[in-house]
């Protein structure tokens, strides 16, 4: 399996038979690099436009906005899972729908825009989840302590985190990831560079920290 991260909130996900796009963006829209990538799916946390611009996307892919419950693509199983984009029950942001699925028996969760800890039901599915994707940034997701405790809750053999101020990003509201690596010095924290091939036999024991570069 490989990984690759885009930017912001988007990455590749993909092995031999089938590639994984998760929220898409254009380059108009945020001031990063538009994804060159090629999809067979593409998954949207929700329909803004810094998550939702399959249309950037290359390929006849089949597109899922904001799915949730469960549904296969591909012959993948996904499970989309219904929490909130704000703390106020989705009233001043709306809904977010974070994605778990296993590709070549990795099991993935990716957040999405998350606003506030998610419901007992939630945090059952993802708990021990081997990679979790969760925004880290700030202002428009989880604040930085809730981040830590989600992290703590879900316990996943590797935390990568997006969503965060990077060169060229217009949204300059969130967080650079800084504080984030402060708060988890006492994780290994590996840097990955942009593209990462990792099998199920590969993931680490100890818990890590990959850090992307996009």
């Amino acid at each position: 399996m490989q990984i690759t991260w885009y930017g912001h909130s988007c990455f590749l996900i993909q092995n031999e038979q089938t590639k994984i796009i998760i929220d898409p963006f254009d380059e108009r829209s945020i001031g990063l690099k538009r994804p060159d990538a090629t999809a067979d799916i593409v998954l949207m946390s929700h329909d803004h436009y810094d998550h939702n611009a399959s249309n950037s996307i290359d390929g006849a892919h089949e597109d899922h906005m904001a799915h949730n419950g469960g549904f296969n693509s591909h012959g993948i199983d996904f499970l989309g899972l219904d929490t909130y984009h704000d703390h106020e029950l989705g009233a001043k942001r709306g809904h977010n729908t974070m994605y778990l699925f296993r590709l070549d028996g990795i099991s993935i969760c990716h957040c999405g825009d998350l606003g506030c800890i998610p419901s007992e039901e939630v945090l059952k599915e993802i708990t021990g989840v081997d990679i979790l994707m969760i925004p880290i940034g700030g202002y428009y997701t989880l604040e930085l302590d809730e981040v830590m405790e989600l992290i703590d809750i879900v316990n996943p053999s590797v935390v990568i985190p997006m969503h965060y101020r990077i060169g060229g990003l217009k949204i300059d509201e969130i967080s650079d990831l800084d504080p984030f690596i402060r708060s988890v010095s006492k994780r290994t924290i590996v840097n990955i560079g942009k593209t990462i091939d990792i099998n199920k036999d590969e993931m680490p024991i100890d818990k890590e920290i990959w850090v992307f570069d996009n």
